[in-house]
């Protein structure tokens, strides 16, 4: 009896469907010929188009236009750059065998930070393309605490940052020496330091490699992908945090601390935190800022491209926000006191 009912069931073979086996399509499927409508994407379109109409005409206030246009240039401008990056970072995981890196830096670890720090000078980029490459450079065999030497020597110390600076100071040229200097000081203790005294569990090494059957350009593509997805996101909440900050702080509190040498120094290495200014264009910000003494100015641009809030947003989304509570605090450290030394003997 149990017999001839199974035998009586339709098989799967015998279900109306598809020849490959999987689910008949959906009649809303088949209706758009094989095409499903992004409905979540016109519903936000359709947002977007009737906020421009009922609600741009209350969005005049002018700190709240200062926040966009803020939030606006220090994601355009940083964009290209981490395009330029993560480009970069996929190139070296697809195409650069790991022997590369071996042959290339000295074994030593300590021998091998300042080798890729001085290496950071012939990146163009600002501190968010350096994130994605120093995590390329470490899922290749890169010892870390070099990485970490490049990542914040490349922002600093490269020639088209060095050339705006002597743009921005064309009086003073030994403001480009006194920040070639003091960058690369700072990129050299801090990867020394965490040579040191850093461990495993607070820096994983990324691991990117391509999956079986996977060409080179396949997984150049995929890690270019995932890292430009990944970190862009991080982007966009420091672009956020840097907005509403410099919108935020009154200008006269700046005017009414420039006069104490010590605090004028602390109040632009935090401010250069704050503003996330890309380091391309922090020079001519600097430059600005003509009641700050050349001390604080430099520290304004040591601190910048080393210890920014988009750029702690990127290292914590990159590798971990272990990582990040550690090495923000000990870079800024770093580069205020190493700008209080190259500000006493070459300014």
């Amino acid at each position: 009896m149990r017999m001839e009912r199974a035998m009586s069931l339709p098989s799967t073979t015998d279900r109306p469907g598809r020849e490959d086996g999987l689910p008949p399509e959906s009649g809303a499927h088949r209706h758009f010929g094989g095409f499903r409508p992004p409905w979540a994407f016109i519903v936000l379109v359709a947002l977007l188009a009737a906020g421009r109409f009922l609600l741009a005409p209350y969005l005049t206030d002018p700190a709240l236009q200062t926040w966009a246009t803020v939030f606006v240039a220090v994601c355009v401008q940083a964009l290209p750059f981490l395009v330029l990056g993560v480009a970069l970072s996929a190139a070296i995981t697809a195409f650069v065998p790991s022997s590369f890196w071996t042959r290339a830096l000295p074994r030593r670890t300590y021998a091998a930070v300042p080798v890729a720090g001085v290496a950071g000078a012939v990146l163009p980029g600002c501190e968010c393309a350096s994130v994605p490459v120093a995590s390329g450079l470490m899922a290749r065999g890169v010892a870390p605490p070099a990485a970490l030497a490049f990542l914040l020597s490349s922002p600093a110390i490269n020639p088209v940052v060095l050339v705006s600076t002597a743009v921005a100071f064309p009086d003073d040229p030994s403001m480009v020496a006194a920040r070639f200097a003091a960058s690369l000081v700072v990129a050299v203790l801090a990867g020394w330091i965490w040579a040191r005294f850093g461990r495993a569990a607070w820096l994983p090494t990324p691991r990117r490699t391509a999956g079986t059957g996977q060409g080179k350009v396949g997984a150049f593509l995929d890690a270019m992908r995932h890292d430009l997805l990944h970190a862009g996101g991080f982007l966009v909440i420091g672009a956020l945090a840097a907005a509403t900050l410099n919108v935020a702080i009154p200008r006269e509190w700046l005017t009414a601390v420039a006069g104490v040498p010590v605090v004028s120094v602390l109040v632009l290495a935090l401010l250069a935190v704050l503003l996330s200014i890309c380091s391309e264009a922090d020079a001519f910000v600097a430059a600005s800022l003509t009641a700050f003494s050349p001390t604080a100015k430099l520290a304004f641009l040591v601190v910048g491209p080393m210890v920014d809030l988009k750029l702690i947003a990127l290292q914590a989304g990159t590798f971990g926000r272990a990582f990040a509570r550690r090495f923000a605090p000990l870079t800024l450290v770093l580069a205020i006191g190493v700008s209080f030394v190259a500000g006493w003997a070459l300014l």
